[in-house]
């Protein structure tokens, strides 16, 4: 599997400016996915997934303060972002769409659900979505470098070539070692500005207010705990870094008792980025939302 088919970008109008993205294969039939991209990411995140779904239309936008959509202004919050995604369905004619979010974009694929649930055919969770408790002793302002370390700071740094960009996320530690054509064009569309003051498009600004929000608070466990499902959540042994997972174990078990709706896929032999981004990652979730978009479909041919 390589991210081998180009998308057909978009821009739909939203509050401020118009929010970029992508869209494969917009002409298919059937149940559209949404693919909603993680907290520092772009729509490029979901080439492989998107390569990997036959048939099947994918739309994935670049988040307000991300990609090319990073000169929108402020707010940024999730129920934003949710509100934003709304108004990409309804620029390219979509009535509902099957919503899979990875990482804060689990985040924001809960607060669409939770607003706009007739717009929400199907959910799934990759490796985000359920609240991260914070550090103790943490103090507000430190939490987003807290939270995402090496994630955040590279978006205060410049860089004097693409070659020079490319270099540094190849020593990456959760994508060096994955390396592949996808994640090369991902970096590459992640280049913003010119030389030699080269920088990562997304917004630090607004990568901070999503990063403080991914605790629960402001009603969100409870819109979380509300949903109807079943919703998959996908889970990374590894994290941002190739190591300890985002979520260890028993927070995962604790929200599937709390929540009979969740059914909860462990993806072996990934980590944060690669459960998408990656043939083995792409390849072990497609099946299993596929399978549940097919099902849903069956079910309403027959009613």
């Amino acid at each position: 599997m390589t991210a081998t088919i180009a998308s057909t970008s978009f821009a739909a109008p939203v509050a401020g400016g118009l929010l970029a993205g992508g869209q494969w294969r917009p002409d298919a039939a059937g149940t559209p996915v949404l693919a909603v991209h993680g907290i520092t990411a772009s729509h490029r995140s979901w080439d492989v997934f998107a390569e990997g779904l036959p048939g099947r239309r994918v739309i994935a936008p670049d988040l307000r303060g991300r990609g090319r959509s990073n000169a929108l202004p402020a707010p940024y919050t999730l129920v934003q972002h949710a509100d934003d995604l709304v108004a990409v369905l309804d620029a390219l004619g979509v009535d509902r769409a099957h919503v899979v979010g990875h990482s804060m974009g689990a985040f924001v694929s809960v607060r669409l659900a939770e607003r706009h649930p007739d717009r929400v055919a199907g959910l799934s969770l990759v490796d985000g979505g359920l609240p991260v408790p914070n550090p103790d002793g943490i103090a507000p302002e430190d939490l987003p470098a807290a939270l995402l370390g090496p994630a955040l700071e590279r978006l205060s740094m410049t860089f004097r070539t693409r070659a020079d960009y490319v270099a540094f996320w190849r020593r990456h530690p959760a994508l060096g070692p994955y390396w592949s054509e996808a994640i090369e064009e991902y970096v590459e569309y992640d280049v913003d500005g010119a030389e030699p003051d080269l920088r990562s498009s997304a917004n630090a600004a607004a990568v901070a207010v999503n990063a403080v929000e991914l605790d629960g608070s402001a009603g969100y466990t409870a819109a979380l705990a509300a949903l109807p499902g079943p919703i998959d959540v996908f889970r990374a042994p590894r994290g941002l870094l190739d190591a300890a997972p985002l979520y260890p174990d028993g927070l995962v078990g604790a929200w599937a008792e709390r929540m009979p709706q969740l059914a909860v896929h462990e993806i072996p032999d990934v980590n944060h980025y690669t459960i998408v981004m990656s043939d083995r990652g792409a390849g072990s979730v497609i099946p299993v939302i596929r399978a549940r978009i097919e099902a849903a479909e069956t079910q309403e041919g027959a009613s």
